[in-house]
């Protein structure tokens, strides 16, 4: 989901490894020193960045809850004035950005999360909560007649839709990042509209 341009950061770069490593393998099937080589460094070098493999876990399912809620929240303010719709597209958008560019953190969050600390948990979830419910606001703001139960409902199903990229396949076997892109965006669109009727 970062925009930025710079390098990343070592930091960064272990938590996209890790992250990477523990969708493929699973939080268990994956040691320090595997992480670490998939950095170039040792695998107790990693301890100057994170106390051990629970934080990265924490900081990964934490961060990418966090930043969809401020991206979403900025997205919103970006687009102030041009209408509900243009609004919901942006979201639409920048949840596609997501889905496609961070899908290990979208099979490490389906798989993991029962393993983060109550406190990291109910934190992921009360993020997840703010995200759904600014989706809500303007989804019914889009779709006046959608009571809030139902536009809840659809927000999330529309979210297992996006969300459902790392089944997609790998590789060459997807169309190009712009077409999926535009697919997705498409069939978001259509059930927004079939539950809004």
């Amino acid at each position: 989901m970062a925009t930025r341009t710079d390098a990343p950061t070592r930091r960064e770069q272990i938590l996209k490894e890790a992250a990477r490593l523990f969708a493929e393998r699973g939080f268990h099937g994956v040691g320090v020193d595997e992480i670490g080589a998939a950095v170039g460094i040792s695998g107790p070098g990693l301890y100057r960045h994170f106390a051990g493999k629970d934080a990265m876990l924490a900081e990964l399912l934490v961060g990418i809850s966090g930043q969809l809620l401020t991206g979403a929240k900025r997205r919103l303010a970006e687009v102030d004035g041009g209408g509900a719709e243009q609004v919901l597209d942006s979201l639409i958008e920048g949840h596609i950005d997501f889905a496609l560019d961070d899908r290990p953190l979208i099979t490490l969050h389906d798989r993991e999360l029962d393993r983060l600390r109550d406190s990291d948990r109910k934190m992921v979830r009360q993020l997840q909560r703010q995200y759904v419910e600014l989706w809500v606001g303007v989804v019914r703001e889009v779709y006046p007649g959608l009571g809030e139960p139902a536009a809840r409902s659809a927000v999330h199903s529309v979210f297992g839709l996006l969300n459902s990229t790392p089944h997609l396949g790998r590789g060459g076997s997807l169309p190009g990042r712009g077409a999926t892109a535009e697919l997705l965006h498409r069939m978001a669109r259509g059930a927004f509209a079939a539950a809004g009727v």
